[in-house]
């Protein structure tokens, strides 16, 4: 269990990548080694030459500045965001605390590690920079059906219905989709305030269909279905595209949800460029961004005529409320989608059986 704090404005530089919590230790900031820093001072001020120093066999052997003793956190490595507390199967909502009900503080259930197959279920840098963007543009969201897709523990859905006023946050396993539901349950507190919603539901992007049998769990109404043909205004997408299957997955059903909307939809996809040193080209690539680009001009060149893609990239210089590393790799990008008018869908259409 991890809590991330929304903070009122944005830190400088040189609060990048440090941790948030209610646990920190304020000697983390500052003293601690006073008696080191004074010595190296007097050091300093003695001047004069120092003798090198040599080891047994004649090699320099080079001083290093001794370095602060770590914080006792526990045998843990120092990481963003602070964990709290280890998860348990059984969530006790009666713990959250005063600084919860506050609204500014998001509780998220989710793990360090795991395989490719369960990424999902780890808070990766690109729903934190798609959830500043949310937060930095509340207004354009205020009130709107929006639909994610990946959402994975469903941080950036929470962050949505702060505005928004219904979320179908969608992803794929039942193990997933649990974890998502319990971190709704337990952000209620920040959605309650504007009256967004969030629903979890299942998409499958490599089987497209929307459940609608009610024995399963996480399936759709027919109610739902067509809310979600008829209002949704946004879909939003935070680090889905890093397997090359699983990106062409996801823009098929992009493609096919906004084809059969009967409104403009706009699209917003952040992901972090991965860089792999691969053997077939011997050099550092990006191959999974690479085929995100390509799906990206694919999409923007379609001419089916039903639908018309704009491709855009948006510039991350809007205000950072979590404390992350916004590193120079995280991408956001925005993809707005047009229906055709019946006439202008059937000139194009001719032209293209042409």
């Amino acid at each position: 269990m991890s809590r991330f704090k929304i903070l009122a404005e944005r830190h400088d530089d040189s609060d990048q990548g440090k941790c948030s919590g209610k646990d920190e230790d304020p000697k983390e900031d500052g003293g601690g080694d006073t008696e080191t820093a004074h010595g190296e001072d007097e050091e300093d001020e003695r001047g004069g030459s120092v003798e090198a120093l040599l080891d047994e066999d004649g090699d320099l052997d080079i001083p290093h500045r001794p370095r602060k003793k770590p914080v006792d956190d526990g045998g843990r490595d120092s990481v963003c965001p602070v964990i709290i507390k280890q998860s348990s199967p059984l969530l006790d909502l009666e713990e959250e605390d005063m600084d919860d009900e506050a609204g500014d503080i998001l509780r998220i259930e989710h793990t360090m590690a795991t395989p490719l197959d369960d990424v999902g279920k780890q808070v990766w840098r690109g729903a934190l920079l798609l959830a500043d963007f949310i937060l930095s543009e509340a207004a354009t969201f205020r009130g709107a059906t929006v639909l994610e897709l990946g959402a994975g523990t469903g941080l950036t859905s929470v962050v949505m219905a702060t505005a928004a006023k219904t979320v179908y946050c969608t992803d794929v396993g039942e193990d997933l989709l649990s974890m998502c539901k319990r971190n709704v349950a337990l952000n209620k507190h920040m959605m309650e305030p504007e009256g967004g919603e969030v629903r979890v539901r299942q998409l499958d992007w490599l089987q497209y269909s929307l459940c609608t049998d009610a024995d399963v769990e996480f399936s759709w109404t027919t109610e739902e279905v067509d809310d979600l043909y008829n209002n949704t205004s946004f879909i939003i997408a935070a680090d889905v595209c890093y397997d090359d299957d699983l990106t062409d997955g996801f823009f098929r059903t992009l493609y096919q949800l906004c084809s059969n909307f009967l409104h403009t939809c706009t699209v917003f996809i952040s992901l972090e460029k991965r860089m792999n040193f691969t053997l077939r080209h011997m050099d550092v690539s990006c191959e999974a961004y690479d085929h995100f680009r390509h799906c990206l001009t694919q999409l923007q060149d379609l001419e089916d005529g039903r639908c018309r893609f704009k491709v855009e990239q948006l510039p991350c210089n809007f205000a950072q409320f979590l404390l992350y590393e916004r590193i120079e790799h995280l991408e956001l990008w925005k993809v707005t989608a047009t229906p055709l008018p019946v006439e202008e869908a059937r000139s194009d259409s001719g032209q293209s059986s042409s």
